[in-house]
């Protein structure tokens, strides 16, 4: 009996399967023949939202990043040994080349001088007595009166003590020098940053102890990092005279803050380093910003902007509007002529903001696919609707 039930079973359950599979099938063709089960025909051509090229003038610029640095920096470093008695400048200020810093105690070195000074008297004293002993000598020499060792004793003795007199002003001199070291000055002009010592420490020339930090920054530099294939380029066009330069021939530059903000004045390109890093295969570029008010400060993180030249026919389209082939070549769908979609294989030298600069494949007037892109095939029939800025916008910055 079991048997027989299950085929019995089986055999109704394959009928269910096969009157589902021929209703499904009746609904696809009737759907294809716009029957009661069709949603109402065939699918029309896909909407697409296009940017007609336009072509514009573009004045080309360059961002690199870099760091602002001191236009002179002094290690204000202790020359003689000593107890600081005082410091003579407020921390963060503006001091003036030839300032006094610091006081260092100078009784050792006074008391040295002091010393020195009474050597070179003693020396210039001696060095009278044995000139007037060798020029007696000479005379009683003439008339064969004494020995000619006599004299040329006395002479050697005279030429020593002038001898004596000339080490005796070396110390003098020394003395002086070490004594106005014990003032320690500014070396520079610019700003002084926070003070090593106190009053009290004791510093050391053999350790060459670190007393404060002064730094010019007014003008200070801006260094940028450069491959070197572009420094070579940039190197060329500004001896073609396609980038904008001063008077003296050197490139202007803008500097543009973190924030985006683009700082009021304009530098200039004032050299390059001579060697090419080799791990890197770049080049440091250095640029020299004015800095009257002192916004800019050492190790503030900027961007340099070069104006490169104008381009007065430029054709820049959206940057997600483009695409790459299997190849790695830059791609655009655009609406052909027959209103279906077209591919086209385009040239890309550069970026300009959030766009790219075409130098081939678009021309004026062409409609430029910029949604559905996903969706969109080469041959496929599409309708053209015009984008609207803020849809263009949303889909550069997806």
């Amino acid at each position: 009996m079991k048997p027989i039930l299950f085929r019995i079973v089986s055999a109704a359950s394959l009928a269910a399967i096969a009157a589902l599979l021929l209703t499904s099938c009746g609904r696809k063709e009737g759907a294809a023949a716009g029957g009661p089960g069709g949603p109402g025909g065939p699918q029309g051509p896909l909407e697409v939202g296009v940017l007609t090229v336009t072509p514009s003038p573009v004045t080309l610029t360059q961002d690199l990043p870099g760091r602002i640095s001191a236009y002179r920096v002094a290690e204000v470093r202790a020359r003689v040994n000593g107890i600081v008695l005082r410091r003579h400048f407020t921390e963060g200020s503006d001091v003036k080349e030839g300032q006094v810093l610091y006081d260092i105690d100078p009784a050792p070195y006074q008391a040295a001088l002091d010393s020195a000074q009474a050597t070179l008297a003693r020396a210039e004293a001696n060095v009278a007595t044995a000139r007037l002993k060798e020029e007696r000598y000479k005379q009683l020499l003439a008339t064969k009166t004494i020995a000619r060792q006599d004299y040329d004793d006395a002479l050697a003795n005279a030429r020593s003590f002038d001898a004596d007199v000339l080490a005796g002003r070396a110390a003098v001199q020394t003395a002086k020098i070490n004594l106005e070291y014990t003032k320690v000055t500014a070396p520079i002009s610019g700003r002084i940053g926070i003070s090593q010592v106190t009053e009290g420490a004791y510093v050391q020339t053999s350790a060459a102890n670190l007393l404060a930090v002064i730094q010019q920054l007014d003008p200070v530099y801006l260094d940028v990092t450069q491959a070197s294939s572009e420094f070579l380029r940039l190197k060329r066009d500004l001896a073609e005279g396609r980038l904008k330069a001063d008077e003296k021939g050197k490139a202007q530059v803008k500097l543009i803050h973190e924030t985006g903000d683009i700082y009021a004045e304009e530098g200039a390109l004032e050299m390059a380093d001579v060697t090419v890093n080799a791990t890197t295969n770049s080049v440091t570029i250095r640029a020299v910003f004015p800095n009257p008010r002192g916004e800019l400060l050492p190790g503030l993180f900027v961007r340099e902007r070069l104006e490169e030249g104008n381009a007065p026919n430029a054709i820049l389209v959206p940057q997600l509007a483009v695409t790459r082939n299997t190849k790695g070549q830059p791609t655009a769908m655009v609406v052909g002529a027959n209103g279906t979609a077209e591919l086209r294989v385009l040239e890309t030298p550069r970026a300009v903001g959030n766009q790219w600069l075409v130098a081939s494949g678009l021309k004026a007037g062409d409609q430029v696919i910029v949604n559905n892109l996903q969706r969109v095939r080469p041959g496929a029939p599409v309708k053209a609707i015009p984008a609207p800025p803020e849809a263009v916008t949303a889909s550069i910055t997806r």
